[in-house]
């Protein structure tokens, strides 16, 4: 059979036996696939660190009839992290987005939009500054895979929020007015709805001069890993840790 090739994003990567590794990868031409790398601890030649995670690549693969798991045959590395400096806050930003992309993504399911949106995110998260290509991300991420209600008005009763208190809760979708306000419920604010649909209009790169510390939109990104977690149906790992820096 012949091999595959495609560009894809290595998502992550586990040990298999003595030097294979059991490869998680997002791929522009079919989505997320599965594979066995023969020998990638070993094989500089066929391998040669582009297997770290979140490195863009170009696989060359094949998929054997009656198995599951592709075999993944090499790879050339297109741009890698590696490339400029790394510091913690800047390995947990990578790694929440390789974790949510793994988490939400179907198998074998390509989805171009949602490709280049990673591509154009990982660069910036080279820059110093996570937070702002983060909620750039998640907020993106999150209406591609059409997770995200409607930021404009009240799920229960239709009025609009413009102007006005939001709230959401951890096990309902949307956002309601004061007047359906639920026991526990989070607010968001009126900042971080305009930041959103800023974004919805905006290209990343014209965020790239605006001052984005952690606090801001920071309960945007909470509602938006809210709606995440309850779709897969778990706590994200790197969130927690986020959370604590």
């Amino acid at each position: 059979m012949a091999l595959k090739q495609s560009e894809a994003i290595v998502l992550r990567t586990y040990p298999l036996r003595e030097a294979d590794l059991l490869v998680t990868l997002f791929t522009r031409a079919e989505g997320k696939v599965k594979g066995i790398a023969r020998s990638a601890k070993k094989s500089r030649r066929r391998f040669g660190g582009a297997l770290e995670p979140l490195t863009c690549i170009r696989v060359y693969y094949e998929d054997r009839e009656g198995q599951e798991l592709a075999r993944i045959d090499s790879c050339d590395i297109l741009e890698s992290p590696l490339s400029s400096e790394i510091d913690f806050l800047r390995v947990m930003a990578l790694e929440h987005l390789a974790e949510s992309l793994d988490e939400l993504l179907p198998d074998r399911e390509a989805n171009d939009a949602i490709y280049r949106l990673t591509v154009s995110v990982l660069p910036r998260l080279c820059e110093g500054s996570i937070w702002m290509p983060l909620t750039y991300f998640q907020l993106w991420l999150v209406r591609l895979v059409g997770f995200l209600p409607e930021l404009g008005a009240c799920c229960r009763c239709g009025r609009s929020l413009n102007g006005s208190r939001a709230f959401y809760h951890a096990v309902a979708d949307g956002l309601t007015c004061a007047q359906h306000r639920r026991l526990a419920a989070w607010e968001l604010s009126a900042e971080s709805r305009a930041v959103a649909m800023q974004m919805f209009r905006r290209p990343l790169e014209s965020f790239a001069g605006e001052p984005w510390g952690a606090g801001r939109c920071a309960d945007l990104r909470r509602y938006l890993l809210r709606i995440i977690e309850r779709h897969v149906e778990k706590r994200l790992v790197t969130a927690v840790m986020l959370n604590k820096l």
